[in-house]
């Protein structure tokens, strides 16, 4: 595969409303780790565990590490999204790796309990901050890091950005040695993969909930790494996405018929963890096409596209109203070119 290419300078993200103002209630919270910051990265990663959770066995060979719920704040250290790793005969793949450096160092350590077989290779999945930076750790110890291109091409257009966003809200001494990074090898689409003794199916179909979705199936157990494509009992993020790619992709996953399906955030669930993905982007689609049909207008919408049913999924308040609102304007934007 081939080298990563150099990049320009990445674009500086938008702060949501919403961030900004938790931003400033951690104002206070992030000078005591502001203070810490004078100590080696050495000493804050010895003698500052992550409060992360042992790794647990899905299948022979087979472990997660389930991530919190709601935003990346303070309070959770940005350990929100779920992580896992695979082991053969031969060595481990990881994958995913958390927000930071020490996330990346706390699921080495995870897999160090577990096995003595060396980790040949971390994969990320997609391009949101609490899968990707923890791959610092891995990169410190001569471990090769793989996502899809596009993948990769999302990442360096504006996570620089997210670090800063994450130095504030988590504070420097959480962040220490969390750095933006190049992917060491660069996938195109599916393939599989034999490196550990153990066939593994790396499984892409284009662009669906971001560029370059990467899901990670073991073929012996048939559980799922399914990344950015499913999030269970927390709504999906449409901000990336393509909306018939991801539904393509959901329906191609689920054809798979896999035991287990591990989502980026929120617990393991068999395939009604697919189902769960799609019936919320039905849901909202047709809701949103009646309240366009009503000619409400889109200072209304956030208010007006309420789905009960999923009132009482993580980050319904903030994900669920942006969600709503992106997909009003696309979907004003397509009846407006018919």
């Amino acid at each position: 595969m081939p080298a990563l290419p150099q990049h320009p300078a990445s674009l500086r993200p938008t702060v949501h409303p919403d961030r900004r103002r938790l931003l400033a209630l951690l104002g206070g919270l992030a000078l005591p780790m502001l203070a810490q910051a004078a100590r080696t990265e050495i000493e804050v990663l010895s003698l500052d565990p992550l409060p992360q959770p042992p790794a647990q066995a899905l299948a022979d060979g087979v472990y997660w590490v389930p991530g919190l719920p709601g935003e990346v704040d303070g309070r959770n250290v940005g350990r929100n999204g779920n992580t896992g790793f695979i082991v053969g005969p031969q060595g481990v793949v990881a994958i995913d790796a958390g927000v930071s450096r020490r996330h990346g160092e706390a699921l080495l350590a995870n897999i160090e309990r577990v096995t003595d077989r060396p980790v040949k290779l971390l994969l990320i999945t997609h391009a949101r901050q609490e899968f990707l930076f923890g791959a610092a750790a891995f990169r410190a110890r001569g471990i090769p890091v793989a996502m899809q291109r596009a993948t990769a091409g999302l990442m360096t257009s504006r996570c620089e950005g997210c670090l800063d966003t994450l130095r504030g809200l988590l504070g420097e001494a959480h962040m220490a040695g969390t750095e933006m990074f190049k992917p060491d090898q660069l996938l195109d689409g599916p393939s599989a993969l034999g490196l550990i003794g153990r066939p593994l199916r790396l499984l892409s179909w284009g662009h669906s909930s971001g560029p370059g979705d990467l899901a990670v199936l073991d073929e012996a157990s048939g559980v799922v790494f399914t990344g950015g494509l499913c999030d269970r009992l927390r709504v999906p993020d449409l901000q990336d996405s393509r909306l018939q790619g991801w539904r393509d992709a959901l329906a191609a996953l689920r054809a798979l018929q896999p035991r287990q399906v591990v989502p980026g955030h929120g617990p393991v669930g068999d395939v009604g963890v697919i189902d769960g993905v799609e019936d919320y982007l039905r849901a909202l689609e047709q809701r949103l096409g009646q309240l366009l049909d009503a000619g409400v207008p889109l200072s209304e919408v956030a208010e007006r596209a309420e789905l009960g049913a999923y009132a009482g999924w993580d980050q319904y308040e903030v994900i669920h109203r942006r969600n709503a609102a992106l997909l009003f304007l696309r979907l004003e934007h397509a009846q407006l070119l018919r």
